[in-house]
């Protein structure tokens, strides 16, 4: 199964077409998406979308990006979100969340206490995270070594190969999407081929890192299939091979996920 571990669904840029979305993904061969918040003010949004469109699942999470504008009260709006939802089989993370050390102008000291806080929810609540990690590996693994959160994905990684193997010492998987396809991302693609199977997740981070065939224009969940073929060659591996690995990747480091799939099978006969 293809599992697209880190896809924006709620976002604007899908409000027009959004089942139109779905359905061509579900006809490419994408049978799960995952969903992350990126603020409070779509925790309810992503649990609604992966609650109505089938295959789908969500993390709630504050994105580094967005905690200049976020306080102590999202925070505890995001406790609660998790303890409303904890039953809900489709919250499968905590996430998006992180450290951007790339975007100037972003308080660093407050991304870390917003990352330290729900790094702590994360082990509370058993939940893996979904990291966003942009220039900011070191730290990141630091941050993890001291809160030792159950796991997760390491999302659109790109770091060196000393710390790739970090996170995958942390239990993390390290996602990799449309920038694979560009024969300029020699270190991504370099980590593709280089690391072991058990390393890697694939991800859209739809609709943003487009592929090299869509650059700059809006990426689709459906892209993966696409996106796959290009990881399997660059692991020397058959595409399904490098579907079947990478699905049981994202079931191991999401859990959650792996019981919610085998539920939707049982039920489906």
């Amino acid at each position: 199964m293809l599992i697209d571990t880190h896809c924006h669904l709620d976002a604007a840029e899908f409000d027009a077409d959004r089942e139109a979305v779905l359905l061509r993904a579900r006809a490419a061969g994408v049978g799960c998406i995952v969903i992350p918040a990126v603020e409070r003010a779509n925790f309810e949004i992503v649990a609604r979308i992966a609650r109505t469109l089938p295959g789908c699942a969500y993390a709630l999470g504050i994105h580094p990006m967005y905690v200049d504008r976020a306080g102590p009260d999202d925070l505890e709006a995001l406790r609660a979100a998790l303890q409303a939802s904890i039953g809900d089989p489709r919250l499968v993370a905590i996430g998006e969340i992180g450290l951007d050390f790339f975007v100037p102008g972003l308080d660093r000291a407050r991304q870390a206490l917003f990352l330290d806080a729900q790094l702590k929810m994360a082990r509370e609540f058993g939940l893996p995270v979904l990291l966003h990690v942009r220039r900011s590996q070191d730290t990141l693994l630091a941050a993890l070594r001291r809160a030792r959160p159950p796991g997760g994905i390491a999302h659109a990684f790109n770091g060196s190969l000393q710390q790739a193997r970090g996170f995958l010492e942390q239990g993390f998987a390290l996602g990799f999407g449309g920038a694979l396809t560009y024969e300029r991302a020699l270190r991504i693609r370099r980590l593709v081929s280089e690391l072991p199977a058990d390393a890697h997740v694939l991800e859209t981070d739809a609709p943003d890192m487009a592929p090299e065939w869509l650059y700059r224009e809006r990426n689709e969940p459906g892209e993966l299939p696409r996106i796959a073929q290009v990881f399997a060659g660059l692991r020397g591996v058959e595409v399904g091979e490098a579907i079947d690995a990478t699905a049981r990747n994202a079931l191991r480091v999401l859990p959650r996920l792996a019981a919610l799939l085998a539920g939707e099978q049982a039920a489906s006969g």
